[in-house]
């Protein structure tokens, strides 16, 4: 999965270029599509920022073998991306979350 797959799924399922952000939360790995977007006058990141950032979310969720989990979590989701709201998607690392997870 490269960064322009995962703007894809994005622009996709929302028809805007979301931001999406890594979380841990209580020992649990979330990505989380958030609120702000490419298109917004207000955004960030530049469009070059925002797809290197994609390619780093891309790539981890590459190498725990996580990206069809977030697929099928967007498309069975009828939730979507409202200000102060993101969409959590759970990531199950299953063996992979001790190589992960440093903080406990």
């Amino acid at each position: 999965m490269t960064g322009q797959d995962l703007h894809q799924i994005l622009y996709s399922k929302w028809g805007k270029s979301y931001d999406i952000q890594l979380r841990k939360i209580k020992g649990q790995f979330f990505c989380q599509v958030m609120w702000k977007y490419l298109e917004q006058a207000s955004f960030p990141m530049t469009e070059e920022e925002y797809f290197e950032h994609l390619n780093a979310i891309a790539n981890y969720l590459t190498a725990w073998g996580s990206q069809q989990q977030f697929i099928n979590y967007l498309e069975t989701t009828k939730e979507r991306p409202r200000l102060g709201k993101a969409v959590s998607v759970p990531l199950d690392l299953g063996e992979k979350s001790s190589e992960w997870i440093l903080d406990e």
